[in-house]
């Protein structure tokens, strides 16, 4: 099938492309499963479009209280920010001043410039950031747990509502037509290619009936030249630019 939408779709796309069943690919069924695997996890960590942004929302329970962190699950790649804890940024009170703010000033507003508005907004924001700080947070992906550096039998209760910016991996089983990624069949196939290479340098130099001698090394040579010259792509052109931290 030209375009794959299953693992194992992907699987026979990439051996027709090494030439199956024309020639027999020399490279057991469980090889071929961990080099999907190994593309797979390659995409998710470094392609625009194996990873998706999500705002993470988490009810705190009081399992989270007694542990101190919170987990996250084995799909999140990273969290980027936390919002703060209390905020009246979110708040629709009447009571909040911004409320207020464009309740007196919405008619003045249409007949001026902006330019006072805008200005005090961005002071008020300036105080809430004084105030009312995002906390501060550590994550690693191997544990799946995000500790909140707080005092947690103060600021926590359960019911309470946390949002954070993560990354989350995209996961081919659910959303299908990852598999039919252009740079994700070629890296796959290029991987399906060395493996075969690496197989049949077990056997360099033995000569078949006929006269014909098993050439692993040039196989296993141009993968490897593939592979490399894929990896250049994907860090140059698939990646997301690097974010710059102002302060």
């Amino acid at each position: 099938m030209a375009k794959p939408q299953t693992r194992q779709q992907l699987k026979e796309y990439c051996l027709r492309q090494l030439g199956a069943p024309v020639i027999e690919i020399n490279v057991d069924d469980d090889q071929l499963e961990d080099r999907i695997d190994e593309s797979i996890q390659l995409y998710n960590d470094y392609h625009y479009d194996g990873s998706e942004k999500i705002y993470l929302k988490h009810v705190i329970t009081a399992e989270d209280i007694t542990n101190e962190y919170l987990s996250v699950g084995d799909e999140t790649i990273s969290v980027i920010r936390a919002f703060p804890i209390d905020t009246t940024a979110g708040s629709i009170s009447m009571f909040d001043v911004r409320y207020q703010l464009r309740l007196n000033d919405m008619f003045d507003l249409s007949k001026q410039q902006l330019a006072g508005y805008t200005m005090a907004m961005q002071h008020l924001s300036l105080i809430e950031n004084l105030f009312n700080q995002a906390p501060s947070f550590r994550f690693n992906r191997h544990t799946n747990r995000l500790y909140l550096d707080i005092d947690w039998s103060f600021e926590m209760k359960v019911g309470k509502f946390l949002l954070f910016e993560t990354y989350r991996r995209l996961d081919p089983e659910s959303y299908t037509d990852a598999y039919n990624d252009l740079w994700l069949k070629k890296y796959t196939t290029s991987l399906f290619k060395r493996q075969w290479g690496s197989n049949l340098l077990k056997f360099e130099g033995l000569q078949l009936p006929g006269g014909t001698t098993l050439n692993g090394r040039q196989i296993f040579d141009d993968a490897t030249t593939e592979l490399q010259m894929l990896d250049d792509e994907i860090f140059t052109k698939y990646q997301l630019p690097d974010d710059f931290m102002v302060g």
